[in-house]
């Protein structure tokens, strides 16, 4: 009897501290964050920084912008701006469904010369909890710049506080597949 009172006794800070933890996950999605992510491109050696975010509005509508960096070998450049907006469904507790359009401009400086062009960027997709601290991700997206493009995103971020997740994300396309590692901040 004494064993068991005592293997009671050394539970119960445990069993604290494991509800402590699982307080720190966050309750719903929030699509109120900034992010910063390194981007690793596979063609040309190229990679460079994302900086991008989110903004709640009223009743399920976002704005959403990004601006990506990227340095390419034999010095060529690239830049990628998109600022859009989007609609939020509310699919289980754990899910979400969401949907983007955005306008989007790229530029490319080479040594011979630049070039830049506008078109568009859509996404669609969702996101949710697969366990109280990590989030997956999966999006089919389509941008119009330069040349057409339709590719597929998945994406995973482990949550340290209810502010602060990190991850990885890998998108799969015609033209060139993407790796990402990155945190994201929200502001609930």
């Amino acid at each position: 009897m004494k064993k068991l009172l005592l293997l009671v006794a050394l539970s119960i800070p445990a069993t604290a501290a494991a509800q402590s933890n699982a307080a720190a996950a966050p309750s719903r999605l929030s699509y109120t964050y900034g992010e910063l992510r390194y981007v690793d491109v596979d063609t040309n050696g190229g990679d460079g920084i994302q900086l991008a975010g989110s903004l709640e509005l009223v009743e399920n509508w976002i704005l959403v912008g990004s601006f990506t960096s990227y340095d390419f070998n034999n010095n060529v450049d690239a830049s990628l701006l998109e600022i859009g907006g989007g609609y939020v469904w509310d699919y289980t507790d754990d899910f979400d469904l969401f949907t983007t359009l955005r306008l989007a401009r790229g530029e490319v400086d080479t040594p011979v010369g630049d070039t830049d062009d506008t078109g568009f960027a859509f996404s669609a997709g969702t996101r949710g909890f697969l366990a109280p601290k990590f989030e997956v991700r999966g999006s089919i997206n389509h941008i119009d710049v330069f040349d057409s493009d339709t590719y597929l995103q998945i994406a995973g971020d482990y949550y340290f506080t209810e502010q602060v997740s990190a991850g990885i994300s890998l998108d799969v396309a015609g033209d060139n597949d993407t790796f990402t590692l990155g945190a994201r901040w929200y502001f609930r």
